[in-house]
C-alpha cells in the first residue's frame, strides 16, 4: 500500500505539534507501508520526501493563497497513491484535490480547527476566511477524519455538524519515550544561562494567542522569586504579539531575577535536557486539541501544570502527573477573566515549587503514563488499519 502524507511541516522545518506528529507517524508507518511525505519548504535529502515551494507568481500574494498554490503542486504528485493523509488546513486542500482528481481515499487528521482559532484573523487577515474554507471543504468530504483526542472529536462534530460521527475516529498523538527520556547533563542549561542549582518553571511553545504565554507571564509576577522562569518561546504569529510578549518579559525581568528567554529554535536534545531539570512545565494554552508538548515533559519526568481545555485532560492526569487549571472561555477562546486564570496558574505552579517531593512524584508518574499509553508504534498500527479499510486492501 502506498500512503502519501501531506503536511506543511517536516524535519528540519518543524515548529509545532503537527510537524512532530507527522515526523514520528511517518517513521513508524514505514514498517507497514510505502510512505511518501509531501511537505512545504526547502528540498529534503531524505528518500521518499518531496518538498514544495510557493509557485512563481504567488510570492507577493496573501499567505493563505500561497498555501493553496503549494497544495496544488503537492496534489499533482499524489497520483498513484492508495491513500492520501493530510495534516492541518495547510495541506487539507492538497488532499481534497487529490481525492477529487484521482478518486483516492482522503484521511484528515485534525490537530486544531480554524473556527476555534479566531485570533488567526489578526495574523492572516482575509486569508483566515480562505483557510477556514479549505479546512471545512476537506473535512466535509474526507473519507475519514482522525481526531487526536476525544475533546477534538467533540469539537469536530460541534463545529462541522454535517460530518457523520461514524467518520470521525480518535487516535491520540504519541511520544517517542526512548528519545524523550530524562537527560541528566546540564551543559544546555549552562549554555543558556539557567542555574542548575535553582528551581525553575519552563514554557516551550510558539508565541501565539493559542499557547497562552501572555497569561503565564502575568502569573509569573506572583511566583516565588527564588524560582527561575525559562521561556523557550519563538516564531511569533504577528509583530503585535511579539511586541506584547517582549514588553511583558522585560517588565518581569525588572521585577525579579532569573528570567531567561530563549527565542531561537533549540536542538531537540537541548529541549529534553531543559525539560528534565525543570521543577514544573507549564502549558497555559487556551486551545489545545491534544498538546504533544505535555507528553514530552511527562516523558522527561517533569510535573505539568496545564489548562483543562481540549484534549489536555486526556493526557495530564490531574493530581497524579500534574495539576489542571480551570478556564472559563469566551467565544474568542480567551478567558472571560484573565486575571482569575493567571491567578489559578500561579497557585498551582506555586504549590509544586513549594513541595519539590510532590513535583518529583508527579514527574515519575508522568513518565510511566507516557510509556504505557502513548506509543507511536501503537498509533501507527491503528492508523494503518484505518487506511486498509478505506483502500479495501484488508492489510
Amino acid at each position: 500500500m502506498r500512503v502519501d502524507l501531506l503536511s506543511r511541516e517536516y524535519p528540519p522545518e518543524v515548529y509545532g505539534g503537527a510537524g512532530v506528529h507527522v515526523e514520528y507517524l511517518a517513521g513508524e508507518l514505514r514498517r507497514l507501508a510505502d510512505v511518501r511525505v509531501r511537505c512545504f519548504g526547502a528540498r529534503r535529502d531524505e528518500a521518499g520526501v518531496h518538498a514544495y515551494r510557493v509557485p512563481g507568481g504567488l510570492e507577493a500574494a496573501n499567505a493563505a493563497l500561497q498555501v493553496l498554490g503549494v497544495d496544488l503542486e503537492m496534489a499533482a504528485g499524489c497520483e498513484g497513491a492508495d491513500v492520501v493523509h493530510s495534516h492541518t488546513w495547510y495541506a487539507n486542500f492538497a488532499g481534497q484535490v487529490a481525492k477529487t482528481l484521482y478518486g483516492t481515499p482522503h484521511v484528515v487528521t485534525t490537530h486544531s480547527l480554524e473556527p476555534l482559532r479566531p485570533w488567526k484573523a489578526e495574523q492572516l487577515g482575509g486569508g483566515y476566511a480562505l483557510s477556514s474554507w479549505a479546512e471545512r471543504t476537506a473535512l466535509a468530504s474526507a473519507d475519514a477524519v482522525i481526531a487526536v483526542s476525544e475533546g477534538m472529536r467533540r469539537d469536530v462534530l460541534t463545529v462541522y455538524p454535517e460530518i457523520s460521527p461514524d467518520r470521525v475516529h480518535v487516535i491520540h498523538n504519541g511520544i517517542d519515550t526512548v528519545e524523550y527520556a530524562p537527560s541528566h547533563g546540564t551543559e544546555a542549561l549552562v549554555r543558556h544561562g539557567i542555574d542548575p542549582s535553582r528551581p525553575y518553571v519552563v514554557f516551550v511553545g510558539r508565541i501565539t494567542r493559542q499557547k497562552g504565554l501572555v497569561h503565564l507571564l502575568h502569573a509569573a509576577r506572583s511566583l516565588d522569586p527564588a524560582a527561575q522562569i525559562v521561556l523557550c518561546a519563538g516564531a511569533p504569529d504577528t509583530p503585535e504579539i511579539a511586541a506584547e510578549v517582549a514588553g511583558l518579559v522585560a517588565e518581569l525581568g525588572r521585577a525579579r531575577k532569573g528570567v531567561i528567554w530563549i527565542s531561537e529554535m533549540l536542538p531537540r536534545p537541548e529541549v529534553i535536557q531543559i525539560l528534565t531539570h525543570a521543577t514544573v512545565f507549564v502549558c497555559p494554552s487556551v486551545y489545545e486539541p491534544m498538546g504533544i508538548v505535555n507528553l514530552e515533559a511527562m516523558a522527561c519526568e517533569t510535573a505539568v501544570v496545564a489548562t483543562a481545555t481540549g484534549g489536555i485532560p486526556e493526557v495530564v492526569a490531574d493530581g497524579v502527573t500534574g495539576l489542571l487549571v480551570p478556564i472559563d472561555q469566551g467565544a474568542d477562546g480567551e478567558p472571560y477573566e484573565p486575571e482569575v486564570f493567571a491567578s489559578a496558574i500561579a497557585e498551582r505552579v506555586g504549590a509544586l515549587l513549594a513541595d519539590r517531593d510532590v513535583a518529583a512524584a508527579m514527574g515519575a508518574a508522568g513518565r510511566r503514563r507516557a510509556v504505557e499509553h502513548f506509543s507511536w508504534r501503537r498509533i501507527a498500527e491503528r492508523t494503518h488499519r484505518l487506511y486498509a479499510d478505506l483502500a479495501g486492501t484488508g492489510a
